[in-house]
Parts: structure tokens; sequence; C-alpha cells
């Protein structure tokens, strides 16, 4: 069991020349299929295939989680490509701000045209002191809209009106 203190922001733009940086292809499925936030994942990022159970720690505070992961192996994973599930695709860049590493998620296939961008952090009083970027728009860690589980399987059009709240405008890549 891990603690998971993360920020999350949608993208006002990619920061210039983000394909010069390292980046993993991520395939998840999410079960069970009919919860509308499902918690359970199972991933392919890069060359690592793993399952996570995620909750949130402490009340309706989206930064701080509880992640459950194990590791599986090419084999497990792909036995869990043919059940049912809600799928999300993205490629997700690593790109360094001001001494940490911007987790930047661009969505692909049905969600692409939206870029989100995470920060990770050691303690509560880092995160807390933590200034957006200016290639962030606004703050969504709390929004659940914007969760993977919430992502998984929907459209760009299902989550546009969301996005529009927040002023952000669909991200060509």
């Amino acid at each position: 069991m891990e603690i998971e203190l993360e920020r999350t922001f949608l993208a006002k733009y990619i920061p210039e020349n983000l394909d010069r940086f390292e980046y993993k292809e991520i395939l998840d499925i999410y079960i069970p299929i009919n919860s509308p936030h499902p918690t359970l994942r199972i991933r392919k990022c890069g060359e690592i295939f793993e399952m996570t159970k995620k909750q949130i720690a402490n009340g309706n505070d989206s930064s701080e989680l509880i992640e459950h992961t194990i590791s599986l192996s090419q084999d497990e994973f792909e036995e869990f490509l043919v059940m049912e599930g809600k799928r999300l695709h993205k490629n997700r860049f690593y790109y360094p701000y001001e001494n940490r590493i911007a987790e930047i998620d661009v969505y692909l296939d049905d969600l692409a045209g939206l870029v989100a961008v995470d920060f990770e952090f050691s303690s509560r009083e880092e995160m807390e002191k933590f200034q957006m970027p200016d290639f962030c728009l606004v703050e969504v860690t709390q929004d659940e809209v914007i969760a993977g589980g919430m992502l998984a399987g929907k459209k760009y059009g299902d989550i546009e009106k969301d996005l529009k709240r927040y002023g952000y405008a669909k991200i060509g890549c």
C-alpha cells in the first residue's frame, strides 16, 4: 500500500518541444464496467504491466489516494485484454519543470484533444506550496470528471460541457 499525493491540472497548451522528452504509451482497462467510477485499473505503461486499486484516503480529498498495486506479467495483462472494461489510451510525457517532473497525459482515440498534467509530491506541505505552471489552465484535482476511472470509456464530446466550464479548449497534437 502506498499513499499518493498528487495535483491535477488541465493544460492551457502543450509545452514547447514536448515530443523531445521521454514518454510511455499507456493503455488502461477499468473494471467493473457497470460502475460509474471504477477504481480497479489494469495498466500497460510501456513494458510495465500492473493492477492498481485507488481509494481516497481522507474524506473527499482527491489529492491523497491510497494505492494498492501488484505487478503483472505480459501474459497476465493480455488475459485482461479480452474482458469487458472501460478503456483509456494516452501518451504520458515526463516533462521537467522546476526540479520536479510533470506527467503530461495526451489522450488519444476518443478523448483526443484532452491534455491533463499531474504532479506528485512527497509531503502535503510541498503539495500545498506548489504554484500552477503557466502551461496549465486550471486545477482539477477535486473534479471527479477528470479522474481516470470517470474518463475511461468516454468520448471527448461526453466531457466537453464539463471542460468548457473551465474555459478549456481542445488541444491539437
